[in-house]
């Protein structure tokens, strides 16, 4: 084989690399779960069911979570002004983690009529891995804030979990599990596995330069 075909090959198979490692990349667990909810309100019980997702984004050391409601999960006997209503919530942390992250949202950003299903606007907050290994994400109790008073909603199904992710906890603490590369679904695996792919690039494209200056010897 010529020496330009050999560097040839060896170029081409440095570059194809990053791209096996894309497709191989794993992805976190996340689906939609139906939560029903009791609700303890000023005017009595009242309850709903409500499809929630949770979702991760990496960012440092940490995740941002975002609790995100697909319908209404109680209603109020009179017209709630626009930013009336603050509501909140805790997401319980199962697997590697025991304990509960807080999640908030903004207030309202439109009047809601009374006897209306009140949508809970996408609630957020910030998870650091404590702990290395699978850590699951559940939907907990909702609390929200209205005309100075209080509404409290506690899952009453039982729900199982909305996300899992494998983390890794700053400072290589682990649980009983091995610590792994932390990833909350295919892009941030993409992302992840694409830095991995870059330095087999580069080390193909060192072995290039070497069979370059190995065939420059050579030739002389």
């Amino acid at each position: 084989m010529s020496y330009r075909k050999r560097t040839a090959l060896a170029l081409a198979a440095a570059v194809a690399a990053p791209a096996v490692l894309l497709l191989t990349a794993p992805a976190a667990h996340a689906v939609v779960v139906d939560v029903d909810y009791e609700c303890r309100t000023p005017i009595g019980p009242k309850g709903a069911v409500s499809p929630i997702d949770i979702t991760a984004v990496r960012n440092g050391g940490a995740y941002k979570l975002t609790m995100s409601f697909r319908k209404g999960v109680s209603s109020s006997p009179v017209e709630l002004g626009k930013g009336a209503m603050n509501p909140s919530a805790v997401i319980e942390l199962g697997g590697a983690e025991t304990g509960e992250v807080r999640v908030s949202g903004p207030p309202n950003a439109a009047a809601v009529p009374a006897e209306t299903p009140i949508r809970i606007n996408d609630l957020s907050g910030t998870y650091t891995p404590e702990k290395s290994g699978k850590v699951t994400f559940t939907a907990g109790v909702l609390t929200i804030k209205a005309l100075g008073t209080t509404t409290t909603c506690t899952p009453k199904n039982n729900p199982r979990p909305s996300l899992e992710l494998d983390v890794t906890a700053a400072g290589g603490a682990t649980g009983d599990g091995p610590s792994e590369l932390p990833r909350t679904g295919p892009l941030d695996s993409a992302a992840a596995l694409g830095t991995l792919g870059g330095t087999v690039l580069l080390t193909g494209a060192a072995g290039v330069l070497w069979l370059t200056r190995r065939g420059g010897r050579t030739a002389g």
